[in-house]
């Protein structure tokens, strides 16, 4: 097996344990979310807010996504 499919069976594997987490604990990842976006909104001192709200949104989606959700949720922009 070349280093490259290894990867692949790697990242495959870390993907699956995400979509497992996203899935049983919706609220803990929206939880960690809100709190990275806003740490990066503190310590940019506001400078990026509507830039780290977008990041956040879409991070958000990502994670429905990946649950399986089919980002059913309201988002509502708010960090």
């Amino acid at each position: 097996m070349s280093f490259m499919d290894t990867l692949k069976d790697k990242l495959g594997l870390a993907k699956d344990k995400a979509g497992d987490m996203a899935r049983q604990h919706p609220d803990k990842v929206d939880s960690g979310i809100d709190k990275a976006a806003r740490t990066a909104d503190s310590k940019t001192g506001g400078k990026y807010s509507e830039k780290i709200d977008t990041g956040a949104d879409k991070a958000r989606d990502a994670a429905d996504k990946l649950g399986g959700e089919g980002g059913g949720r309201d988002t509502g922009g708010t960090v």
